[in-house]
């Protein structure tokens, strides 16, 4: 293997690993968006009634 092709070879690999690390950085902060808007969504849920027979009986006679 000529010398340039070894040196052609080593830049590429570490472009590809600079490539894959951005697209790891760029996944977790998608990831971190997600995980903000589900926490902001789930707290937005109301409370359950304080009385516990509310809304857990079925009526299935009418």
């Amino acid at each position: 293997m000529d010398p340039i092709q070894i040196a052609s070879l080593a830049s590429s690999l570490d472009s590809w690993q600079l490539d894959g690390q951005v697209s790891t950085l760029v996944l977790k902060k998608a990831l971190d968006a997600q995980k903000s808007m589900a926490s902001d969504i789930i707290q937005q849920i109301p409370q359950l009634p304080s009385n516990p027979a509310i809304g857990r009986n079925i009526n299935t006679t009418a």
